[in-house]
């Protein structure tokens, strides 16, 4: 939504109260839209031939915006979270069940951080109050940030390895798949038109994508370094996230559910989890740890 100004409406008192009511009006349906979500933690428990989830702990527990959760390790969490009209990365530690600030940017927001290979510290999107958005690299004790990528409108990131990114770029309407070695600093698009779940695929060279053809989400493998596309399998209707296991299985939420499928074996989803009892709505993001026994998913809270 935007607000258009007309040199001639404030000559008096009464426009200066228009323009102001307009204004909140502006500012209350852009606060609106967005989803009161959270961040919940869940374990995987393997039992011979079977895995089961655990029941979901809320580990945000914030009115608003929370989301895009990855593990900085097996006991921080790193999600971006909103306080202050603003969204910051916090740290929710898993051992002591409390949340560290990790940003503060009063011109911005930071969204989707994840750590860096071989550093200790993480990345993340940033998005200015006046528009400009780039992947930013935040130094974990300093909070001090500093470009990534200067020239690429960066939506989402994945760390193939400590010199290899793999990106959904903005590019006019859509998002293009772009692999940027940044020892050498180039950039190459390898597929347009691309959704926002990337992940690497375990026990692999390879990473994962999904692509929107035709209204359909198609969940792909691509070789980051030559380029070499497979298609995988279709994601159930309305799923545009997903994440792997270390077993090789795919898991993707629909409505508050979870499904998952193994590659190779399965001919469709086969249902995991059934939320539709408590306080889990609509699951939009998941994330998995190294070994697969904890998981996070981000879901809707449902109006009471």
């Amino acid at each position: 939504m935007y607000a258009i100004f007309y040199p001639g409406l404030l000559k008096n008192k009464n426009s200066w109260r228009y323009l102001l009511i307009i204004l909140l009006l502006v500012t209350a349906t852009k606060v609106s839209s967005q989803a009161n979500t959270e961040v919940f933690l869940i374990k995987l428990e393997q039992t011979e031939d079977t895995l089961r989830p655990g029941n979901p702990v809320n580990i945000s527990n914030n009115p608003g915006y929370d989301n895009q959760p990855s593990f900085y390790n097996d006991n921080l969490v790193l999600f971006s979270s909103t306080r202050n009209e603003q969204t910051d990365i916090a740290a929710y530690a898993l051992n002591k069940d409390s949340i560290i600030w990790k940003t503060n940017t009063p011109a911005g927001s930071e969204y989707s951080p994840l750590k860096i290979p071989g550093s200790q510290n993480f990345s993340a999107i940033r998005l200015d109050q006046d528009g400009k958005q780039l992947l930013y690299e935040y130094n974990w004790k300093t909070g001090r940030s500093q470009p990534v990528i200067k020239d690429l409108k960066v939506g989402y990131h994945l760390w193939f390895n400590e010199d290899i990114l793999v990106s959904a770029v903005l590019v006019e309407n859509r998002m293009d798949l772009v692999v940027s070695n940044l020892r050498d600093q180039t950039n190459y698009t390898f597929q347009k038109n691309v959704g926002r779940s990337l992940h690497k695929i375990p026990n692999t060279a390879l990473i994962s994508f999904i692509s929107n053809e035709d209204h359909e989400m198609i969940l792909k493998s691509m070789d980051p370094v030559s380029g070499a596309t497979r298609i995988i399998t279709t994601l159930p209707e309305g799923v545009q996230d997903m994440c792997w296991l270390i077993d090789g299985s795919v898991l993707a939420g629909q409505d508050n559910q979870l499904f998952r499928y193994m590659p190779g074996k399965d001919n469709s989803w086969e249902l995991f989890a059934d939320f539709s009892e408590g306080e889990i709505g609509t699951i939009t993001r998941l994330a998995t740890n190294a070994i697969s026994n904890l998981l996070l998913m981000v879901a809707e809270i449902p109006d009471n």
